[in-house]
C-alpha cells in the first residue's frame, strides 16, 4: 500500500498546499477525521477549525474556515472559504475581530444577524488559537 496521498487544499483566495502528505487530520462535522493513503472514499463537511498535514515526517497546522473535503484512495481535497498557516495570522487583526463579533452579540440582534456574528466569533477565536498553539514568536 502506498505511503503517501496526493492533498490539495484550495481556499478561494489562493492554492495553499499541493503536494504529497502521509497523513491529514481535519475537524469534520462529527468530530476528528484522519486520514492516510487508501482511506475509503468520502465527501463532508468542514467547519470552522484546525487541520494538519504530515509532509516528509514534520506535522503542518492550518487555521481554515468552513469547506469541504473529497476523499479517494489515492487523493484528497480541500475547499475551504480560508485558510492560513499559524505564522500568517494577523493576531491584532484576530483579537479586535473577536472583541467587534462579542460586542455584537451583547446587542439585540435577529436570528441571521446572530449566527453571522457567531460565525465571525467562531473563525476569530480559531485563528487565535492556532497561532498561539503553533507560532514561535
Amino acid at each position: 500500500m502506498a505511503k503517501t496521498f496526493h492533498l490539495e487544499i484550495i481556499a478561494t483566495d489562493r492554492v495553499f498546499f499541493q503536494g504529497e502528505v502521509e497523513h491529514l487530520v481535519v475537524t469534520a462535522i462529527d468530530g476528528l477525521l484522519g486520514i492516510m493513503a487508501g482511506h475509503e472514499p468520502l465527501v463532508t463537511c468542514l467547519p470552522t477549525g484546525e487541520l494538519k498535514y504530515l509532509v516528509d515526517g514534520e506535522w503542518k497546522y492550518a487555521a481554515i474556515s468552513e469547506g469541504f473535503i473529497e476523499v479517494m484512495p489515492e487523493s484528497s481535497i480541500i475547499l475551504a472559504e480560508t485558510c492560513e498557516l499559524p505564522e500568517e495570522i494577523d493576531i491584532k487583526r484576530a483579537e479586535e475581530a473577536r472583541e467587534r463579533a462579542r460586542e455584537m452579540l451583547r446587542q439585540k440582534q435577529s436570528i441571521k444577524e446572530y449566527y453571522q456574528t457567531q460565525a465571525a466569533l467562531n473563525r476569530a477565536m480559531n485563528r487565535l488559537k492556532v497561532s498561539q498553539k503553533h507560532f514561535k514568536y
